[in-house]
């Protein structure tokens, strides 16, 4: 019908289909040979110009009108048919242009052979119908009819043909179009509207060699774990938020690797990181919220069975574990080799991941292969690769290309020297399911042409190959889904058997094969560009060296210590490409934190401090907020003015600290003082190693020593106080015994009449008048003695103190 496009008025030849077809191509072979010739018809003369500038502009037209209508091809069943099916395909077309379409059909065109991996893809570019190279109908019986197409309305259609209708020959790769032909009102003649092609993989017979190809099924996602834990026992884990919850939900992409996957002859891929992060998730576990707050998590029951689906899946499959965290290996190569401790990371990083997948899954992983962001390598990624412990690595033919000029696609394993064997996924196959796959219509293109490139792959020779594909390493859920229709198709297929890539790596090498390394300068730009930069490896030594000082003060350091190193591993995660914003906030989140718990444990501010006399103790005060204990910290009290402070003897004194968790200590210090005045002092916590650590605390000390000179006229002036007290007491003391005295005379005048004192020793008086016996002294116990002899020599009475 539609060749009628090219002559008005011409109605559809009754030849048979396969001579329709041979007559289309050898009618289509001139237009081809002119087509690659126009750059000779450029030396022709005037009136030829004229010619061929009129034909060009008659074919820009057609190519035009084939572009009015979009054609979607939502299925094509069976993808790889065989001997008596039925192929049907179903789709939509719709009117993109202005005018109203009348008298329109689908119809279904079956195209040369493509013997070729290039002309498939060469199929693949071109959007234009070309009148030949397209094909011819398959037949008016199986068109479908439209009266009219109203722009902007899309329409459904369905055709189905025995495959014994659609003429093919030989196994091979077809072509296969479907376009619709109608008129306008501006152009009432019928023409072809819009095409659409797609591949027909025909491969009728069980293949004499099968390709064995492996299928890599990647399980990896961004870093969702931080460094911060809980200060319980269980050490309660922190998300940076609950995105990973809805990954491992029904219907979530993550969710979907694992049920698609479950069934498929795949090698799985796994970074152990999300396997740790997902295990942490069934028990209990928190958010971060603004500022210092979180909230807790609640999807232990989802992590649970996401994670026991996961186990079903990969038991008796092989299962690949990459370092934990994934690292970005170019970007370490690139940009971080030079930095101290990088490499240390990614050693880590490997020796950890066997050890968390059989933990977790129950399975034993290899861990002997590296693979480099989209299989692009060059030597220092490589040495950088295999230098914790791999040997072999996953590269991309579109690196390491084909340079000897085979004509086939050789099989994967290359040895690359130094014992290193490269393992070369074939890009196209890897390739073939990037980009927007939601809609079905994408979708059966993407596994129409992946089918076509593993049959021709087949086809290209007699050896049995093994061949690797290595998809993106985080596909979508409807990629993942194209990626598992394609792969179930292949496996039920007859040119393909599944293989590990353990088996692949290790199959025979094809001699002719390329094994050299590309440059650096071969590394493509559009990946440099978005590698992480130096300062990421700059961070991740900054906070290691952190670590470590303050690591050697914890009792049980792997509390910090593992979080931590996970933490650093996670920060040169290929997942960072292209989220330099984000990547940052995460490492500066980790070293926040670290910082946060190093000030924990800290000296007391002091005020100042006075000291008076030769010497005194000075306490400073150790703070430990941990939750555990430290040890092998060593306090040192340093005077700034050791000719006026002395501690402990000398210009400094240290002395050992160990704090319990949640408590203090004070550590006192002896101190001499050499003379008067404002003394500096300087308090600082060390490891036992001579490190500082923390922050110094500064205070002074204010001296106000008593000289020897001072102390004498302060002891004199005491002495003569003293005296001068005694003084006064003994004279008012004989003050009072003369007043007694008289007081006795004048009562003697009045009963004798006489003196006072009897003439006999024997009848005087032994004390003063005035006294009585017996009585206490009127001075107080702390008078001094009197230094005058006593005027008995008969004992005290009772009370009285005894002179000295």
């Amino acid at each position: 019908m539609a060749e009628a496009a090219d002559f008005q008025g011409t109605g559809p030849s009754p030849a048979r289909p396969w001579l329709r077809r041979t007559a289309a191509l050898l009618a289509g072979a001139p237009l081809l040979a002119g087509l690659l010739q126009l750059p000779a018809a450029q030396t022709a003369d005037a009136a030829g110009q004229t010619s061929a500038t009129a034909s060009g502009q008659s074919s820009a037209k057609a190519a035009s009108d084939s572009r009015s209508v979009a054609i979607a091809l939502d299925s094509v069943t069976p993808a790889a048919p065989g001997d008596n099916d039925t192929l049907t395909i179903s789709g939509s077309v719709t009117n993109k242009g202005k005018q109203t379409i009348t008298d329109a059909h689908v119809d279904l065109r079956v195209g040369p052979e493509l013997t070729t991996r290039s002309s498939i893809d060469s199929v693949s570019q071109r959007t234009d119908y070309v009148p030949g190279i397209d094909g011819v109908e398959v037949g008016e019986s199986y068109a479908k009819e439209f009266t009219r197409l109203t722009p902007g309305v899309a329409q459904r259609f369905s055709i189905s043909v025995p495959t014994d209708e659609l003429d093919l020959g030989g196994s091979g790769v077809y072509q296969l179009g479907v376009s619709l032909s109608g008129q306008t009102s501006t152009q009432a003649w019928e023409q072809v509207l819009g095409i659409q092609r797609t591949f027909l993989p025909w491969q009728p017979d069980e293949a004499e060699t099968k390709t064995r190809t492996t299928f890599l099924w990647p399980l990896v996602a961004s870093s969702h774990m931080t460094a911060e834990t809980g200060s319980n026992e269980q050490q309660t884990p922190v998300f940076s938020d609950d995105d990973l919850a809805k990954e491992i939900s029904a219907g979530g992409r993550l969710e979907q690797m694992v049920s698609l996957g479950r069934d498929l002859d795949v090698t799985w891929v796994i970074d152990p990181d999300l396997l740790a992060s997902v295990d942490a998730m069934t028990r209990g576990y928190e958010i971060q919220g603004e500022g210092d707050t979180t909230t807790p998590g609640t999807h232990q029951a989802v992590a649970k069975q996401w994670l026991a689906q996961l186990q079903k899946a990969v038991a008796g499959k092989e299962v690949v574990a990459l370092p934990f965290g994934d690292p970005d290996l170019a970007s370490l190569a690139h940009n971080g080799t030079d930095v101290p401790g990088s490499l240390s990371h990614l050693k880590d990083a490997t020796d950890v991941a066997a050890t968390t997948v059989r933990s977790v899954l129950y399975v034993t992983p290899s861990t002997d292969f590296a693979w480099p962001v989209n299989g692009a390598v060059d030597p220092s990624i490589v040495k950088v690769a295999t230098s914790a412990g791999a040997d072999k690595v996953i590269a991309r033919s579109d690196s390491l290309e084909e340079t000897s000029g085979l004509p086939y696609t050789p099989s994967a394993a290359r040895p690359i020297g130094g014992g290193t064997t490269a393992v070369v996924a074939d890009s196209r196959l890897s390739t073939a399911f990037q980009g927007d796959l939601t809609k079905a219509s994408t979708t059966t293109l993407a596994v129409q042409r992946f089918l076509a490139q593993s049959l021709s792959v087949n086809l290209q020779t007699g050896k049995q190959r093994s061949i690797v594909v290595a998809p993106q390493r985080t596909p979508t859920a409807s990629q993942a889904r194209a990626m598992a229709r394609a792969v179930t198709i292949l496996q039920d297929g007859t040119w393909s058997e599944g293989q590990t890539l353990t088996a692949a790596a290790e199959a025979r090498p094809d001699p002719e094969a390329t094994t050299k390394v590309p440059s650096a300068s071969s590394y493509p730009s559009s990946l440099r560009k978005r590698e992480l930069p130096r300062a990421t490896f700059e961070q991740v030594a900054t906070t290691q060296e952190k670590l470590d000082h303050f690591k050697v003060i914890l009792t049980f350091e792997s509390r910090v210590v593992t979080p931590f190193g996970r933490a650093m591993n996670r920060e040169m995660s290929t997942s960072w490409r292209g989220r330099a914003a984000e990547a940052t906030v995460f490492r500066d989140g980790v070293e926040t934190y670290l910082d946060d718990l190093i000030d924990q444990v800290r000296l007391i501010d002091k005020s100042e401090t006075k000291l008076s006399g030769r010497s005194a103790t000075i306490p400073v005060t150790v703070q430990n907020n941990l939750v555990q204990g430290v040890d092998n910290l060593v306090l040192r009290l340093t005077s700034t003015s050791p000719t006026r402070l002395e501690i402990g003897g000398n210009a400094y004194s240290e002395e050992p600290v160990k704090v319990s968790g949640g408590h203090s200590q004070s550590v006192k210090f002896s101190t001499s003082a050499k003379a008067n005045g404002r003394a500096t002092v300087v308090a600082q916590l060390f490891t036992e190693d001579g490190q500082a650590y923390g922050d110094p605390v500064t205070f002074d000390v204010k001296v106000t020593e008593f000289t020897a000179t001072v102390m004498l006229v302060i002891g004199g002036g005491f002495l003569l106080l003293v005296l001068a007290g005694f003084r006064m007491y003994t004279q008012r003391k004989r003050a009072a015994a003369r007043r007694a005295a008289e007081d006795g005379a004048d009562s003697g005048d009045d009963s004798t009449g006489g003196p006072g004192n009897p003439e006999d020793p024997e009848d005087r008086l032994t004390q003063e008048s005035g006294t009585p016996g017996g009585e206490a002294d009127p001075q107080q116990p702390s008078d001094p003695t009197p230094d005058t002899a006593a005027e008995s020599a008969n004992p005290s009475g009772t009370g009285e103190r005894v002179d000295r």
